[in-house]
This record gives C-alpha cells, sequence and structure tokens, in this order.
C-alpha cells in the first residue's frame, strides 16, 4: 500500500470517529425527557375483614404497576400509572364479631384483583436540566386521583359449604406515591417505592362501617426507570 492510500485510509478513519463522536456528543445534549417504569412488590389492604392489624396479622399480597412518566420542567413531572393489587381477607376467629358480620349479611371474606389507574404530578427533590446531568440519587413524590375496580369472591360464613359469589366494585382514590431512586447508567435508575391509595369506598370488601376507616391499599415496590425520546424529541 502507497503512502498516499494509507494517508486516505487513516484519514477516512479519523473523519469517521470525529463525526461519530460530534454525533453522539449532539444526541446527548437533547434531553430524554420521559421517562418507563416498572415496579413490583408486595402489598397489603386495610379492609373491615382484613384481619387483626395490631397484631399484625393480615395478608401481604404481590402487586405490579406499570408508568409513563413525562418531564415538564427541570423539577417536575406529570405521571400516569396502572396496575393490579391481589386483596385477601384473614379469618376472624373472634365469636362477637362473626356474630356482628352475620346479623349485618357483611362478607366474611374477599379474595381477588384490584385494577387501577391515576394520574398525578410529581416533584423531584434534586432538579435537573438534562438526563445526563440528573444525581445519582433523587427522592421524588407527589399525589393525584386515579379510578379503581376491584373483581373479588366474596362469601358471608367461614363454613366449609358458604356460598361464595362475585362481586365487582369501581372507585375513586387519592394516591399518595414517593420514591428514591439511585442511576444504574445514563438511561436507567432503579427505585424503592411506596404508594397508598386512599379510596372513597368502605365496601371493596362487601363488609362497611366495621372499621373505623375505609378500604385502603399500600405498596412497597422496586422499580426500574428507562429514559427514553418521544418520536417528536429524536
Amino acid at each position: 500500500m502507497s503512502k498516499l492510500s494509507l494517508f486516505s485510509v487513516l484519514t477516512f478513519f479519523l473523519l469517521s470517529s470525529y463525526s461519530l463522536s460530534a454525533q453522539n456528543f449532539y444526541k446527548e445534549k437533547i434531553s430524554r425527557d420521559n421517562i418507563f417504569s416498572i415496579g413490583v412488590g408486595p402489598s397489603f389492604a386495610y379492609l373491615d375483614n382484613g384481619g387483626p392489624y395490631r397484631d399484625p396479622s393480615f395478608n401481604i399480597k404481590p402487586s405490579v404497576s406499570i408508568s409513563l412518566i413525562k418531564r415538564l420542567t427541570n423539577r417536575f413531572d406529570l405521571r400516569a400509572s396502572g396496575g393490579i393489587q391481589w386483596l385477601e381477607s384473614t379469618r376472624n376467629a373472634n365469636p362477637t364479631i362473626q356474630g356482628i358480620w352475620f346479623e349485618n349479611r357483611s362478607s366474611f371474606s374477599v379474595k381477588g384483583p384490584a385494577y387501577y389507574f391515576d394520574v398525578m404530578p410529581s416533584v423531584n427533590l434534586i432538579a435537573f436540566g438534562n438526563h445526563m446531568n440528573r444525581s445519582r440519587f433523587n427522592l421524588y413524590g407527589g399525589f393525584g386521583l386515579g379510578v379503581m375496580h376491584t373483581n373479588t369472591k366474596q362469601s358471608n360464613s367461614y363454613s366449609a359449604d358458604a356460598v361464595v359469589y362475585d362481586r365487582q366494585i369501581t372507585t375513586a382514590y387519592v394516591p399518595l406515591r414517593a420514591g428514591l431512586s439511585y442511576t444504574l447508567g445514563p438511561y436507567s435508575d432503579i427505585a424503592g417505592e411506596g404508594t397508598m391509595f386512599f379510596t372513597f369506598s368502605d365496601d371493596l370488601d362487601g363488609n362497611a362501617d366495621f372499621n373505623r376507616y375505609g378500604d385502603h391499599l399500600a405498596q412497597a415496590q422496586i422499580v426500574y426507570r428507562r429514559y427514553f425520546h418521544s418520536r417528536t424529541e429524536k
């Protein structure tokens, strides 16, 4: 290979490398202002027939969530979340309580999924303008409004031959959500996230007005978060 040919080849590779570096630098200057997240973890429900909560003696069930988050400013996001949480009551051995439930025709047991969807604004404790400049740790949280639908099986007795019936309830709720995220890489975070669902119903379990409060749900999840461009941002 002649010196001229060798020089041409080296020049081509150097220019190509410079061009790719420049493209990557420009690409990362455009902030990825959208986040997809998926979370899994334990949950419980505060129900009238959910069991003694002071012991504690209540069922821990799984939950799954998926969210799409749009960054609005350096500090504020808008988040849409949906998911599923499983509900299950605990047997109450107190005969007096069973008698009250029997007289009121209240449900002794409940089991089944609760589907939910909510929208909420969220605030980041540490503001950042570009996804490449976010801090290693960050706290975030907020509250909003959502709708929940339960599809459960209930019974009015603990006896082996008790009639089990299907029951569906739809209610609004206020989600209160907070998390602590840790940066895994340029586009990914892992987070620990807790959520409370304050529903407007005391009848998700078919047993109303026995406990002091309404029926509410809670979750603790490990969440994977991924930053991405929308089509208009590419």
